[in-house]
């Protein structure tokens, strides 16, 4: 009997018990088993430091500020170039928003794969009525037989009970589709009725009331970056030697990106003893 208790508990663990969203304003969602987990510190950047997306900046700002004003705003899908400040500007944006707040947004980010769990976690952010959530969901994509996504419609419209009102989403991916356009030809063309082979998938991402895209940035936009990155942490270099360094190391890199301009500043302030954590 004890056994078969015990099976019983690990198929059907106990329902999680309400969060202290007091505790902090950000949280990260874990399936199994259900748990929030309070983020005392988040890693991010500061808003003013990303360049070359001010477009993308203003409207996801305005977005944000206006849901956590309890006013209308739209699920975010932010997509395109790698390391060009996708998730730094969801986590610059809730930042900014929550400056002198005193109900601030509370950021929940869920991992891709723990989506099927997503209709237990609506659930605990439905019951605390009275706070506004951020649900974020980083490098969102979905491949071949992958079924996770049906349980995503539960926050973007779909479903009987809908998302909640005090529920936005925001997802980050690389693919303005969520799915490779490779595998959108390839169910296409071999499709009975190709027009409806790949709705289901591809209509997700119009889900979205927000389409933000990124693209690869220029020289120019990344030696900007690094500039400002050297002048907000102190990290003192002349141009001309920021400007041959830094070209130096994109090439070892092979690309341009956000990313590499911060990799590059990590390394110059480490090689000249300046701390930037």
């Amino acid at each position: 009997m004890t056994r078969l208790v015990a099976a019983l508990e690990r198929m059907s663990p106990a329902p999680l018990s309400a969060p202290d969203f007091a505790a902090a304003d950000a949280f990260v969602w874990h399936a199994s088993p259900d748990r929030l987990d309070p983020v005392p510190v988040v890693s991010r950047v500061e808003l003013d430091l990303l360049v070359g997306i001010d477009r993308s900046r203003d409207v996801l700002l305005d977005n944000t500020r206006r849901f956590a004003d309890g006013l209308p705003a739209n699920n975010a899908l932010l997509w395109g170039a790698r390391g060009m400040g996708k998730s730094s500007l969801v986590k610059a944006a809730h930042a900014r928003v929550n400056r002198d707040r005193a109900d601030p947004l509370v950021l929940v980010e869920i991992q891709r794969e723990d989506l099927p769990s997503i209709g237990r976690l609506l659930t605990h952010l439905r019951a605390a009525a009275e706070r506004r959530f951020l649900l974020f969901c980083d490098d969102l994509s979905f491949d071949k037989d992958d079924a996770h996504y049906k349980s995503l419609k539960a926050v973007l419209d779909g479903g009987v009970e809908g998302r909640p009102g005090n529920v936005i989403f925001y997802a980050t991916s690389n693919r303005r589709h969520l799915m490779p356009r490779d595998m959108i030809e390839n169910e296409r063309s071999t499709a009975i009725s190709p027009s409806e082979a790949t709705e289901e998938k591809v209509s997700l991402s119009d889900r979205f009331g927000l389409w933000l895209g990124f693209h690869a940035c220029a020289q120019d936009q990344y030696l900007a970056m690094i500039r400002g990155y050297c002048d907000a942490y102190g990290i003192e270099i002349d141009d001309e030697d920021l400007r041959a360094e830094a070209i130096e190391w994109r090439q070892t890199r092979g690309s341009v990106s956000g990313r590499v301009a911060w990799q590059f500043v990590t390394d110059l302030a480490g090689r000249r003893g300046v701390r930037i954590g």
